[in-house]
């Protein structure tokens, strides 16, 4: 049985998280059919929605699991290889959060570019009081997304964000009623998709790019660019709108 819905539309791949019998927790059989979302998208560049379904984002990595797991599975990196690979596709990642967003589940978002969610929000990381830490990318990621301070509330203290703290701290970007969340998800995507795709994947690699690369990078980057016929065709309808 499947754990996600895949809608492909040209520019952009919706995945609903869809294991309504453990409020979208996330298992192996998730993983793996990420995975394979994540490889379509590196082949096949296209903006990425994530959501959940039934209220829920996802409450977190599948505890049933992880109470199995031991110390050759921790090094696996199961959660943590995938967030990576899902933060490092060449374009956008959106993730659309209503309800629960926890432990892997909050781990999932926080992998995204952008986070909108709804006035039922509640997003954190409880994993210290399960006896593990967040371990799949929240340790750094959070501190980056939030600050230091509020990070150790939530990793340290088990703070829960609701819709207007995680608003305040930019963790979420956009609130909006749980009927309306999609759409606005869809809303975002296409002001991202008027703009040129290759320009896109670059600024989101560059932006990415360690310290010490650049600014050579943002200047290999633009050389491609100021060679692409989109960039001509681009540049050249602005001149000639500007002219009328």
């Amino acid at each position: 049985m499947t754990t996600l819905a895949v809608e492909r539309l040209s520019d952009r791949t919706i995945v609903r998280l869809d294991r309504p019998e453990t409020r979208n927790a996330i298992n192996q059989e998730m993983v793996d059919e990420l995975h394979a979302v994540c490889a379509e998208l590196e082949a096949s560049p296209r903006i990425l929605i994530v959501l959940g379904s039934n209220g829920v984002f996802a409450s977190g990595a599948d505890i049933a699991e992880l109470r199995e797991r031991r110390a050759a599975d921790a090094h696996r990196g199961i959660n943590a290889g995938l967030f990576l690979r899902i933060a490092a596709l060449p374009m956008p990642v959106i993730a659309a959060i209503d309800g629960y967003a926890l432990g892997g589940g909050a781990e999932l978002a926080y992998a995204a570019d952008f986070r909108i969610g709804t006035p039922m929000l509640k997003i954190g990381n409880p994993e210290t009081g399960l006896g593990i830490i967040a371990a799949a990318g929240a340790l750094w990621r959070l501190r980056e997304l939030v600050g230091e301070p509020l990070a150790k509330e939530i990793l340290l203290a088990g703070r829960i964000l609701g819709a207007d703290d995680a608003l305040a701290a930019r963790l979420v970007t956009e609130v909006h009623p749980t009927e309306e969340l999609e759409a606005a998800a869809n809303a975002l995507a296409d002001r991202i998709g008027v703009n040129d795709a290759l320009a896109t994947q670059y600024t989101k690699a560059v932006f990415h790019a360690g310290d010490d690369e650049h600014p050579r990078a943002d200047q290999d980057a633009q050389a491609v660019l100021f060679e692409s016929p989109e960039k001509i065709r681009r540049m050249t309808e602005f001149l000639e709108r500007r002219r009328r």
